[in-house]
């Protein structure tokens, strides 16, 4: 099949619609999120359970490459029982489509906490949520896991649960990176590269945009980070490395160390 061909297909693919029975079982109820892989829905089981039925998009199904990332997916939830990360229950195929379905994490994202529910973090609050999602990392590092996507999206919060989702682009550091994911970029690199310290990388975004939820800028004039926040020294050296200015942490422990020593 001709790159024509399938660019058609990717563009005028459309997901399942709100009421869509999948398997005789699962009940669409909303669509999620839709990727370059897959649609992501909100189902109702038979049993009135709510769950999360990812499905791989068609083109993706031409190419072994996408074949083998869905699988790849199902493979790693299944490596991890754990409170914090969605539990995998099944994966088929319907209808000529195939389909994972995992648990429904509850809860909302940092964005939502920040611009709907209008809530501000100073540095300490900003860096005990970090101390938190780090040991969650630590979980997934210490079973050889790179996550990959630690974006805003990904990170939930419900009440005093934190929760991380979406491992559609977690590897084991022993891994090789395909070569349909084309790192050209360094932002892409930082972001993607098999190695603890991208997680690293994508947590210290992470922390930026709660400790931003607290700044009031003075002038319009664009500034780096370090001119606009008002920050300890310590937690400038923490945002430093996990951004990869100054030589970087290599592994989680050394990040949680120095976060804790912030919050003592």
């Amino acid at each position: 099949m001709n790159v024509i061909t399938k660019k058609w297909i990717e563009l005028t693919e459309k997901p399942l619609t709100p009421t869509t029975i999948v398997d005789n079982k699962y009940v669409v109820d909303q669509i999620l999120g839709k990727g370059s892989y897959g649609f992501t829905y909100l189902v109702t089981d038979v049993q009135k359970n709510q769950k999360v039925l990812k499905q791989l998009r068609r083109y993706k199904l031409l190419d072994q490459s996408g074949k083998d990332a869905f699988e790849r997916e199902a493979k790693t939830l299944k490596d991890f029982q754990h409170f914090a990360f969605p539990r995998f229950f099944e994966q088929f195929e319907h209808n000529q489509k195939r389909f994972i379905v995992m648990e429904y994490k509850k809860g909302k994202t940092y964005e939502d906490l920040i611009f709907q529910e209008q809530k501000l973090f100073t540095e300490a609050e900003a860096l005990e949520e970090l101390y938190h999602i780090l040991k969650l990392v630590k979980v997934i590092h210490d079973k050889g896991y790179v996550h990959r996507d630690l974006r805003i999206p990904n990170i939930l919060k419900h009440e005093s649960e934190h929760y991380i989702i979406d491992f559609g682009l977690a590897r084991k550091k022993s891994d090789r990176i395909g070569k349909e994911e084309k790192l050209d970029r360094l932002d892409k690199k930082l972001f993607r590269d098999l190695t603890y310290k991208s997680d690293f990388y994508a947590l210290g975004h992470f922390l930026l945009f709660l400790l931003y939820s607290s700044y009031e800028p003075v002038s319009n004039k664009k500034k780096s980070w370090e001119e606009e926040l008002i920050l300890s020294d310590r937690c400038k050296m923490i945002l430093r490395k996990m951004l990869q200015i100054d030589v970087a942490y290599e592994m989680v422990d050394e990040v949680i160390v120095d976060v804790k020593k912030c919050l003592n």
